[in-house]
């Protein structure tokens, strides 16, 4: 990590050495500093902006020169007249103030050159093109490019810390969900301006009344010339792959419609490369820009989900094949009404491998608590082989009515149903071979219907109401070996490994095979409403009444049961148990449970601004009802609860503050976790509920702190957070042999979490460095086999990123982390220590040719052995200018062929190291025709 740091200060130094600085004031006629005045400097050989700078709050400003040139500097403000000066310069450093003075003429300033970045108020508006080099392809390569603006691993847009909650495209709603289709879609020669608007509320009226510190939006605004007009791009490939059989292909058209009235997007996919324009994860969690009325009431009620969520990524596939429709559409009749909405369907196919190999943990010896030999597990070693296959559909409409600025009406539906099946087969050390098959085809309509209306100056009124419904119907087939003869006696305590389980279970061993099948369904129906009245007390000052409820019903069944033919479904029996629950009652292989759930909360929030600082104490008082009911047993849990909040925020500037935030949380669980029969999750992971779990109930304290400052160009963000939990849901893990049963209860010790995160940025003339680093410390109280322990877990983890952004010469980004995660799990101790520097290289040469390349080396030591990964791409593109309509690729992926990704970590119960096999190099030459 020094090597990375004294690389960097070297670079810096030397584009330092060769520069010299420009620096004064901008005043007014009458001597008054002038704040986010622009100064901008074109070299007047190149024609290129050189530098540019905004003035602070005592109108300084600074310009990084080069040595004995010349160059035009520009100084425009809002109202003041223009002034442009030629300054050429020398060795030393220039001083030089300037006096603005009102400018009466009404007709708009001519800028030699557009700022790269000014702010008005809350927005901070990029030029794309002052970021651009020639080698960005879409809107993702120039975003990352921004100060304070990042892409995180999950393709999400950031800025300062904050994933972006809604990105628009001139206005438009863009798929109102995940920002990762337009980072990977919408081409960058289309983008003018980036938009960010910092503390967004999508309602006008209640921007002043309501909390958006953390929220932020992204506007993308298009190139003049776009609207009107069908833009994007047509992409088609083909390509090798080592094996001769693998004929490789690639079509993906990406076509964009925007006029003032109406817009259209259509995005379509289809590959075997590993490409997919979303994976099967990015459309489960494509939110479609809903978020629940309770959002901040205190009250977290978890639904659970019990679809197939281990669907792997592509990039741990060793075979993907994917295709892809979506289009979304804006229409706006008149200028009170706005209609918008997508559909989306996906449909992937993966094949996946991955050898792990599982040391479970040892915990210390409970005097109280009697371990059976059996209960210690051994360790494991497994090779899985699957195939994973999953169909899905999306569908959402939205309107949005305002007839005047007092009155806005929202009705939003959103529509999902899939199709997922996973085949696994499994060789471990310890079974053998087995297969398992999951399937289930889930869907929800979620409904969302908001009303403000704006009574007078001093008082708004909220209605917002959210109903969700959604069935899931998971099902499950094991399939193992058995040998008859070995089957325990109590003269023989037999040798197969699943045989004790098999028994508990109440299987019949007289088959040379274990066949389990289990079939479930979760059905949900939720409602979640609330209204809000907010009163404006003076211009500082406002108090708000929240009335809300949540009221949910889920409904579970599920039933084991056994195959007693190896190919007929339909010849099966039912299972009787033997396991039984911590209290020594015996468990059923069916579950019949209905679970209630009811919240009625009244709130008030008071905010008042006074000077720098702003408070916004806050008090919820709730009434909640739990029941469930199974088997005809009913169990009730009513009681009241208050629930304390505050913020507070100094605002040191009108880019800088400090935030402190307090919030006491009650936490809920859903219904599989209170249902008391038995469930496979495999068929060496059994769990069973507890009817009588109680609500968690949480503190979690937070101070974060934002800088951007465009006069000395440094972004600075930091965040640190602390949590505490007390009658947290948690496990208690039994064995037999590595076959685990999960019960769950609450815990009586509190489960702490601490975490610090700060990111510092600055640029240095056309350098961009950026350093952070994130701590995270957790304590978490759990049971294994009966014997309380701890499990502690700190990392920390530091990334160096320095890049150059130069118009014309070839570009590079440097990039290095180092992290350390030490783990303490009862009487098991480790530390895994990661060191990962990348690198990217990207040319556009001679206008016509476009090189990028990345390559990453990441290496791995548990204090055992180091293992190192190896990841490079390259692509290399030719068009004959910028404006060309036809381009042609040559890309790579995975360069060195490396057939595997090596991981190690640590899980409540076990520690791990694991090799995901990857896909092979693939070529592939791809034609690309621009719109």
């Amino acid at each position: 990590m020094k090597k990375i740091f004294t690389l960097l200060a070297m670079i810096v130094a030397l584009n330092s050495f060769s520069q010299i600085k420009m620096s004064g004031v901008v005043k007014d006629s009458i001597g008054k500093p002038l704040e986010l005045a622009n100064v901008i400097a074109i070299n007047q050989e190149s024609k290129a902006l050189e530098s540019y700078g905004i003035t602070d709050a005592k109108g300084e400003y600074k310009l990084a020169l080069g040595k004995n040139g010349k160059y035009k500097v520009q100084v425009t403000y809002i109202g003041m007249k223009t002034i442009d000066l030629i300054v050429d310069t020398k060795e030393a450093d220039i001083k030089k103030d300037f006096t603005m003075i009102l400018d009466n003429q009404l007709d708009a300033v001519e800028l030699t050159y557009e700022m790269p970045v000014t702010i008005k108020g809350d927005t901070i508006v990029y030029n794309a093109d002052s970021f651009k080099n020639g080698t960005e392809r879409k809107l993702g390569d120039v975003l990352e490019k921004l100060p304070g603006v990042e892409i995180n691993d999950a393709g999400q847009i950031e800025v300062e810390g904050n994933v972006v909650q809604k990105l628009t495209v001139n206005g438009k709603d863009f798929f109102d969900g995940d920002s990762k289709l337009a980072t990977e879609n919408i081409p960058s020669n289309a983008v003018d301006k980036i938009q960010v608007l910092r503390n967004f509320s999508e309602v006008g009226q209640l921007r002043n009344v309501t909390n958006n510190q953390n929220n932020v939006a992204i506007n993308i605004k298009l190139k003049e010339g776009k609207e009107n007009f069908w833009f994007g791009d047509i992409t088609a490939g083909v390509g090798t792959a080592p094996s001769p059989n693998d004929q490789l292909y690639l079509v993906q058209p990406k076509l964009f419609y925007y006029s003032p009235k109406y817009s259209v997007n259509v995005i379509g996919d289809m590959n075997n490369i590993g490409e997919p324009a979303l994976s099967n994860r990015d459309v489960r969690n494509f939110g479609g820009g809903f978020r629940a009325p309770s959002r901040d009431s205190g009250t977290n009620l978890n639904l659970g989900s019990n679809g197939l969520n281990g669907l792997t990524n592509a990039q741990n596939a060793q075979q993907v094949e994917s295709k892809l429709l979506a289009t979304n559409f804006s229409y706006s009749p008149n200028s009170a009404l706005d209609l918008s909405g997508f559909v989306i369907f996906n449909t992937t196919r993966l094949n996946t491998r991955q050898d792990s190999f599982i040391n479970y943990i040892q915990v210390e010896d409970d005097p109280n608590t009697t371990i059976d030999e059996s209960d210690t597990p051994p360790n494991e070693e497994t090779t899985n082989i699957g195939r994973e296959a999953s169909d899905q559909g999306l569908a959402k409409l939205s309107a949005s009515y305002k007839p005047n600025s007092n009155n806005q009406l929202d009705y939003d539906v959103i529509a999902r149903l899939s199709k997922d099946s996973e085949l696994q087969t499994e060789d471990s050390n310890i079974f053998d071979v087995s297969s398992q098959l999951d399937k289930v085809t889930p869907f929800s309509i979620n409904q969302n219907i908001n009303y403000y209306y704006t009574l007078n100056e001093n008082n708004i009124f909220a209605l917002e109401a959210q109903h969700l419904i959604r069935n899931e119907d998971p099902f499950y087939n094991a399939f193992l070996n058995n040998e008859p003869d070995a089957n325990p006696t109590p003269e023989n305590p037999g040798n197969d490994p699943y045989d004790s389980t098999a028994q508990s279970l109440g299987l019949n061993q007289s088959l040379d095979f274990y066949r389990l099948g289990q079939n479930q369904k979760v059905k949900s129906n939720q409602l979640d409403a609330k209204v809000d009245y907010y009163n404006i007390l003076n211009p500082k000052s406002n108090i708000s009444f929240t009335l809300g409820t949540i009221l949910s019903r889920q409904d579970f069944d599920s039933d084991i049961f056994q195959f007693l033919d190896e190919n007929d479904s339909s010849n099966t029996q039912d299972i009787n148990p033997t396991i039984a629950d911590r209290d020594g009652n015996v468990l059923g292989a069916i579950n019949d449970t209905q679970y209630n759930f009811s919240d009625i909360y009244l709130a008030t929030r008071y905010n008042v601004r006074t000077g720098k600082f702003t408070f916004r104490p806050g008090l919820s008082v709730h009434a909640y009802g739990n029941q469930n009911v199974q088997f005809g047993e009913k169990f009730e849990d009513n009681f009241f609860r208050i629930l304390p909040e505050l913020e507070a925020r100094v605002q040191f500037k009108k880019s800088e503050s400090l935030t402190f935030n307090y919030r006491m949380n009650n936490q809920f669980t859903d219904v599989t976790s209170i249902a008391e029969g038995l469930v496979l999750n495999s068929f060496d992971r059994l769990s069973f509920g507890n009817s009588e779990l109680q609500n968690g109930l949480s503190h979690s304290l937070s101070l974060f702190y934002r800088s951007f400052n465009l006069f000395n160009n440094t972004n600075v963000f930091a965040r640190v957070a602390y949590n505490k939990n007390i009658d947290q849901i948690r496990t208690d893990t039994r064995f037999n042999s590595v076959v685990t049963t999960n019960t769950f209860f609450n815990s009586q010790f509190a489960d702490e979490t601490l975490s610090a995160i700060g990111s510092w940025s600055k640029r240095f003339g056309k350098i961009q460095t950026r350093l952070g680093v994130n701590f995270n410390y957790s304590l978490r109280n759990q049971l294994n086999r009966g014997i309380p322990f701890v499990n502690e877990s700190f990392s920390q983890t530091y990334n160096s990123e320095i890049r150059t952004n130069f118009r014309e010469a070839p570009n590079v980004r440097l990039r290095y982390r180092f992290q350390i995660t030490d783990n303490d799990q009862g009487l098991s101790s480790t530390r895994f220590i990661v060191n990962e520097p990348s690198i990217r290289f990207d040319a556009y040469i001679w206008d016509a040719v476009t090189f990028v390349t990345d390559y990453s080396y990441l290496n791995q030591d548990n204090g055992q052995e180091s293992i190192s990964n190896q990841v490079w791409s390259a692509r290399l593109g030719y068009r004959k200018d910028r404006d060309a309509k036809w381009e042609y690729e040559v890309r790579a992926s995975n360069l060195l062929n490396i057939d595997a990704r090596v991981n190690n970590g640590a899980g409540d119960i076990s520690v791990f190291s694991s090799e995901t096999f990857l896909q092979p190099r693939f070529i592939t030459f791809r034609a690309i025709y621009t719109l």
